[in-house]
């Protein structure tokens, strides 16, 4: 979880690839393939609670592999969620 400082809120975004890869029983050796990258590499991206520091273009990718792998649309939207405080 991260929290965002909105005028003495605090607001919460959260990253919600694991729940995602699960809801499309997709496997860590499926996406890192499909990445290019090493399923360590996967798990470690998935089991981050917090929003991982990535560029919209790797996010683009990633959202672009779990619709190639699960045939199901996937954008930024259903990997991150934000709650206002």
């Amino acid at each position: 979880m991260s929290a965002v400082l909105c005028r003495w809120r605090v607001a919460k975004v959260f990253w919600k690839l694991r729940a995602v890869m699960a809801d499309r029983k997709i496997t860590n050796k499926a996406l890192a393939e499909e990445l290019g990258m090493n399923p360590v590499s996967i798990s470690k991206l998935k089991n981050n609670e917090q929003l991982p520091e990535i560029g919209g273009e790797a996010l683009g990718n990633i959202c672009l592999a779990i619709t190639k792998l699960s045939s199901k649309d996937c954008t930024p939207e259903d990997l991150i969620e934000y709650i206002p405080d």
